[in-house]
């Protein structure tokens, strides 16, 4: 696995960067050597986030976590990303090419064999602005909401972000 560590408003020291190498030793099992991934330390008023995002073909891992070090958010970034193989590893094996054999479940993350889907619900998608989305999720109280952009009629999400901004996702 290729491994790429970007530091935002940070210099990433040698020692950080070697623990990195050690921490992702352990998913290097899980994943051929066409996978890479990229580390970026962000530090921001005190508060130190690490995200790592793991790409092998058409599969993306991808966790964060901010503590005041980021040796700690390190470490809770890397229990996070092997909670979710764990916990998806069966639908994943069929998916991608990885050798599971050697890996170890631990006991706290159960296998899951089915999705459990508690509700279903259908909505006609109006055309509206980007703005006008942002507004209506917010008065919905939603974390996002799903639209048809006015501008080029295509099916647009909208969503609030852990530090509280707007994102917008968009079909290609």
């Amino acid at each position: 696995m290729k491994i790429e560590i970007v530091g935002r408003k940070v210099t990433v020291k040698d020692s950080f960067k070697e623990r990195v190498e050690k921490k992702l030793k352990k998913f290097s099992k899980l994943f051929d050597d066409s996978a890479t991934a990229t580390v970026i330390v962000t530090v921001e008023k005190g508060r130190q986030t690490v995200e790592i995002t793991i790409r092998q073909a058409s599969a993306i891992f991808r966790a964060e976590r901010t503590a005041e070090q980021m040796e700690t958010a390190l470490d809770l970034v890397t229990d996070v990303l092997f909670k979710q193989i764990v916990r998806n590893k069966d639908r994943l094996q069929d998916r991608m090419k990885m050798s599971f054999a050697t890996f170890q479940e631990s006991e706290a993350a159960e296998p899951q064999d089915e999705f459990d889907i508690v509700r279903r619900k259908q909505f006609s998608l109006k055309p509206m602005s980007v703005e006008e989305a942002i507004l209506q999720m917010n008065l919905i109280g939603h974390q996002f909401f799903l639209f048809r952009n006015a501008v080029d009629n295509e099916v647009n999400l909208v969503y609030v972000r852990r530090d509280g901004k707007y994102g917008v996702i968009e079909p290609e």
